[in-house]
């Protein structure tokens, strides 16, 4: 069992910054792939952006390739997403997902699989 804790959400005008961090307990993040999936209201969750259980690779969606990043901190078992230029439209409901020996890009596709936190809220306003 893993438990997972997203936190660093709250409100940012557009063109600003935030870093999401996923807390990982239980057991070690260094045998998951982990992403970053979001959900605006009345909108179905959607990828953002994914690390593989390699460390080695990553993969984002391409409304946000180029703004984000993810990264991991194996040391504080931690899964970070930076946020660059935010826009209105990167407001939601974030959360991070764990799935055991996946590679980033298959994190995109994991659907309700795997490990998931309760989610960090990010408001973005124009």
């Amino acid at each position: 069992q893993v438990q997972l804790v997203e936190s660093g959400g709250g409100l940012v005008q557009a063109g600003g910054s935030l870093r999401l961090s996923c807390a990982a307990s239980g057991r070690t993040l260094s045998g998951y792939g982990v992403g970053w999936f979001r959900q605006a209201p009345g909108k179905e969750r959607e990828f953002v952006a994914a690390i593989g259980w390699t460390g080695g690779t990553t993969h984002y969606a391409d409304s946000v390739k180029g703004r984000f990043t993810i990264s991991r901190d194996n040391a504080k078992n931690t899964v970070y997403l930076q946020m660059n230029s935010l826009k209105p439209e990167d407001t939601a409901v974030y959360y991070c997902a764990a799935r055991g020996f996946t590679s980033a890009q298959a994190m995109a596709g994991i659907g309700s699989m795997g490990y998931w936190g309760k989610g960090t809220l990010v408001t973005v306003s124009s």
